[in-house]
């Protein structure tokens, strides 16, 4: 286990490794930058690249003995990850589509992960000068620019109606049952993880992800949502976990602030309504 002090240094420490890639981020983001598709189809950029190398240079600098897995690295690095007590999960560049766009609405995502569970995240949108950060058992903030950082807390009442936040690239079925089974709400598009953080600070009350996702997308926020109070399960209820199968793809999950109500009770709706047709 890591102490509160030294988890508040560490935050400090990767907080500023998420920065350097960030500035190496916006150095591309301003130019005509030529777009490459890796085998998965999804677009690459030499943001992500430079992202990705000062990030693992960083987090290994801190300690050579803690391994590091991110989205950009070679496949062989991940081969003995099962055996990992702990590592550093990233995603250099999360939400290369809305980089593409230029909308603003990526991020630099870092986290530590200890025993399947993401205890201390990173999340940074460069584009908007913003930072998200917090650790379990420490607390959470948001930091505008260099302003001094905020605590932030999500929202444990939820609002009427709920206000839900969704991807603005990738839209299913399964969500479209999902709301409707939800009620009344309104829905703001966002995209990249800035959607779990908009919860961990009360500006949002509900994330239903109900299509694919990897662990990289997720940890860093789930750290910062679950140290402002909040929480993120799967569609049986249980906690979000990582680096316990044998790939790296998130189950269905719903994140939220207010743990009183019963999220899961339209996902259960829907699978009625279509178990009875």
């Amino acid at each position: 286990m890591i102490d509160l002090t030294d988890k508040r240094r560490l935050l400090d420490t990767v907080a500023g490794i998420a920065r350097d890639a960030g500035r190496a981020i916006l150095e591309v983001y301003g130019t005509d930058f030529a777009v490459t598709l890796k085998d998965d189809h999804s677009p690459l950029t030499e943001a992500d690249k430079r992202a990705h190398t000062i990030i693992d240079t960083g987090l290994r600098a801190l300690d050579p003995a803690v391994p590091v897995l991110s989205e950009e690295a070679a496949p062989e690095q991940s081969t003995e990850r099962r055996s990992w007590p702990r590592f550093w999960l990233v995603d250099p560049l999360d939400g290369t589509k809305e980089f593409l766009k230029r909308n603003g609405e990526f991020t630099v995502n870092i986290a530590l992960v200890i025993g399947h569970r993401a205890e201390l995240g990173v999340v940074l949108a460069p584009a908007q000068g913003r930072l998200y950060f917090g650790a379990l058992g420490l607390g959470a903030w948001r930091q505008e620019g260099e302003e001094t950082p905020e605590p932030i807390y999500v929202e444990r009442t939820t609002q009427t109606p709920p206000r839900v936040v969704g991807s603005r690239s990738h839209e299913t079925g399964a969500l479209a049952d999902y709301l409707a089974a939800l009620g009344p709400h309104t829905v703001t598009p966002m995209g990249s993880s800035l959607k779990i953080c908009l919860i961990a600070e009360g500006a949002a009350d509900l994330y239903p992800r109900l299509g694919p996702t990897s662990e990289w997308d997720t940890a860093a926020a789930q750290a910062i949502l679950e140290s402002a109070g909040g929480r993120m399960i799967d569609s049986t209820g249980q906690p979000l976990r990582y680096n316990s199968k044998d790939n790296l793809l998130n189950p269905d999950f719903l994140a939220f602030g207010d743990q009183r109500r019963d999220w899961l009770a339209p996902i259960r709706s829907s699978r009625g309504r279509q178990d009875r047709n």
